[in-house]
């Protein structure tokens, strides 16, 4: 039974073991690719959203209260 290599841009790589779920798998936008052959990968997105910076409640002191009054 032969192995059939399949790549997906999004879902990565996967084996095939029958030639009917590679025809399928094909038509769902994965490729064949030969394993004894360097795969060229594409670079990884680079994340361009702002950092997100932990809200902090500022408390705000008021002159003249002390506390357990």
């Amino acid at each position: 039974m032969p192995a059939i290599y399949l790549s997906h841009p999004d879902h990565g790589c996967k084996v095939a073991t029958m030639e009917l779920e590679a025809e399928y798998d094909e038509k769902n936008g994965w490729t064949r690719y030969n394993p004894d052959t360097p795969l060229e990968l594409e670079a990884a997105p680079v994340n361009v959203l702002e950092v997100k910076r932990k809200y902090t409640r500022r408390t705000e002191v008021v002159e003249g209260a002390t506390e357990g009054i």
